[in-house]
């Protein structure tokens, strides 16, 4: 790949396929252009990709991949002849083209697929503020609330709040009041997501308990899924993630799917974009 290839342009792997290209595809489409160095064409071809996705300004991305570095993958798609480009949409090839089409051709087949250009937005300087207080934001969203009582986005808020100072059952009651449209809201799932776990710690053994039930037996998952509960609801996302990463890599069938469960519901719970991408990664890695 060019070493001053734009940012929507990267290499894909076997390991990081999932996540970098068919998860991502349901979000923006993915051009993936397999190719190698000893192919003519593809030289011809690489350049003129490279920078469409760099005008299109991530209307869509580009994978590379090397099918001479990533033999395994190439098998999978069955690629006989390069370069190859598959359009990957919502999870799914929709379409592709074998050799080294001239740049009108392209720009016909990206419009064909709805593939637009993204405009460039200048973005304001971020303005720096202090951290909310959780308790003073449960205040705050009561009084917004009692002010305008059918503003429900207000009430979403508030459940949110409330679970984050540990008001679980008000939350809930809050949750299921909210109608059907907002009930599907990524913060609503997210809300969701964080009562399931703190359900799970209802009847649960303290977090000593559970560790030396694990130090006893590394093998016993009901224990770390317990565990990566407790450590999600108390703030520590790494340490739940490790758990069930650690679950997933046991026994990725145990009670049908639990670890992988756990895993996406934590990535819902957890704010920190940077850690979910990674562990995604991981996950993927293990899966795929």
């Amino acid at each position: 790949m060019n070493a001053a290839a734009p940012a929507h342009v990267f290499d894909a792997s076997l390991p990081t396929f999932e996540q970098d290209v068919l998860l991502k595809s349901k979000e923006v489409p993915v051009l993936v252009d397999f190719w190698a160095t000893w192919c003519g064409p593809c030289k011809t071809l690489g350049p003129v990709l490279e920078k469409l996705a760099a005008e299109f300004n991530g209307g869509f991305l580009l994978a590379k991949v090397d099918v001479d570095k990533e033999q395994q993958l190439a098998g999978y798609f069955q690629i006989k002849s390069v370069p190859t480009v598959m359009l990957v949409k919502d999870g799914q090839i929709v379409d592709g083209f074998p050799g080294a089409l001239p740049e009108g051709q392209l720009r016909e087949f990206l419009s064909h697929h709805g593939v637009a250009p993204r405009e460039v937005v200048e973005e304001a300087a971020p303005v720096e503020t202090a951290p909310l207080d959780p308790h003073e934001e449960v205040v705050r969203l009561r009084a917004a609330v009692h002010a305008e009582p059918e503003q429900e986005e207000l009430k979403l808020d508030l459940a949110l709040a409330l679970l984050k100072t540990g008001g679980v059952a008000e939350a809930e009651q809050l949750l299921d009041a909210l109608p059907a449209n907002l009930a599907q809201d990524d913060r609503a799932l997210r809300g969701r997501a964080r009562l399931g776990f703190a359900a799970l710690l209802k009847d649960a053994p303290p977090v000593p308990v559970l560790e030396a039930a694990i130090a006893a037996d590394p093998a016993d998952l009901r224990a770390r899924h317990l565990l990566g509960a407790h450590a999600i609801v108390g703030g520590d996302a790494q340490a739940g993630l490790e758990q069930f990463l650690e679950m997933l890599s046991r026994d990725r069938n145990f009670q049908d799917g639990l670890p992988r469960k756990a895993l996406i519901d934590a990535f819902r719970v957890v704010e920190d974009e940077d850690l979910v991408g990674a562990y995604r990664r991981k996950m993927a890695s293990l899966i795929f």
